[in-house]
């Protein structure tokens, strides 16, 4: 099997990719980015990486048409991006999606199509399930842009289905572990071990009740995996994540208590403040997971304690953090971190 993955430079893509190449596949990855990620798959057989858009027709023409299975990742991701450059976000996730779809249905080939909790907005109807309502913001707030752009992606696949082998959605909730991005934008754990790597106080948008649902990546690539190769799954809509619901405060304590600093300073920062006033926060996001655990036969196993053990592990060695150091602040001693039991209690609350 020759796999191509779009977007396979970003942290899930880079997962997927191993993942599909430790099955003895072929991959091939396509992404305009920098391949910092495939730095540990260079050079292995059966694996190359092509720095092309998906807005360039002509390239993903001719990439879809050598492979057999197409994942579709590629899309502008990040709050900052959303709030500042929404313009650019429905170009690449609409015209993007529509090129490699077309693409797709062109040469027969499946696609998996990479969407997001995102699309049920704020919807009181929880748990999500794949089939229930989307209730999202007005127009005029540039947060939503993201969101109605992979609905529109959704809709593209469905009108697909008569495809002899119908697009199949993921919606991800959450998911994170090594690889994530650096730069300490979007992802909250980015930034708060960042700041956690600093010294500085770990920042809370909001007043931290809202809550979230985290994945750690083996679990949702396990899924991603499924979706691809099992025939039950095609034409379908699948949530990725765990059901466990956590609050920013109840994580933003156990990644201190992982990090090994459970004392440091909490700064509750206004999210008008972070993001301006074209931010609407989505209070609560929990998945139903019936689908994922019945057709794609995966349940999320990794309990956050071990997925923020893992995840604090590569941010360290990437950082260049020597493990002496750890723990240290002002010269004081390192405080023991408390049982990892806690950590899971706060994993299932």
């Amino acid at each position: 099997m020759k796999v191509l993955i779009t977007g396979g430079a970003g942290f899930l893509g880079s997962h997927l990719a191993g993942a599909f190449l430790a099955r003895g596949a072929e991959v091939v990855v396509m992404d305009p980015s920098v391949p910092s990620k495939l730095a540990h798959l260079a050079g292995q057989p059966g694996f190359s990486h092509y720095r092309d858009t998906v807005l360039d027709r002509a390239a993903v023409d001719a990439l879809v048409c050598r492979c057999d299975l197409v994942y579709h990742l590629a899309a502008v991701v990040g709050v900052e991006h959303y709030v500042t450059d929404p313009l650019r976000v429905l170009e690449v996730n609409i015209d993007g999606t529509r090129n490699v779809l077309a693409a797709c249905a062109r040469y027969d080939r499946w696609m998996v199509f990479s969407s997001t909790s995102e699309v049920y907005g704020v919807s009181q109807a929880l748990p999500f399930r794949e089939d229930g309502p989307r209730v999202l913001g007005p127009t005029s707030c540039d947060r939503w842009s993201y969101s109605t752009s992979k609905a529109v992606g959704e809709h593209f696949c469905f009108a697909r289905r008569k495809m002899s082998r119908p697009p199949t959605i993921v919606r991800y909730f959450n998911v994170y572990g090594p690889r994530l991005d650096t730069d300490e934008h979007g992802r909250v754990l980015a930034i708060w071990l960042g700041q956690l790597r600093r010294g500085e106080p770990l920042t809370v948008h909001g007043d931290g009740s809202q809550t979230r649902c985290l994945t750690y990546v083996d679990d949702a690539i396990r899924a991603t995996v499924a979706a691809g190769v099992l025939s039950a799954a095609a034409g379908g809509i699948f949530n990725i994540g765990n059901d466990r619901e956590v609050s920013m405060l109840e994580l933003v304590e156990a990644v201190r208590e992982a990090w090994g600093e459970p004392t440091s300073p909490i700064k509750f920062v206004p999210h008008a403040e972070v993001y301006g006033r074209s931010y609407e926060d989505i209070p609560r996001r929990v998945p139903d997971v019936t689908r994922m655990r019945d057709i794609l036969g995966v349940t999320a196993d990794v309990s956050l304690a071990d997925g923020l053990r893992r995840t604090i592990e590569w941010y360290r060695a990437e950082a260049g953090i020597r493990p002496s150091a750890i723990g240290y602040r002002n010269g004081s001693e390192s405080p023991k971190p408390k049982a990892e039991s806690r950590l899971s209690e706060a994993s299932h609350a």
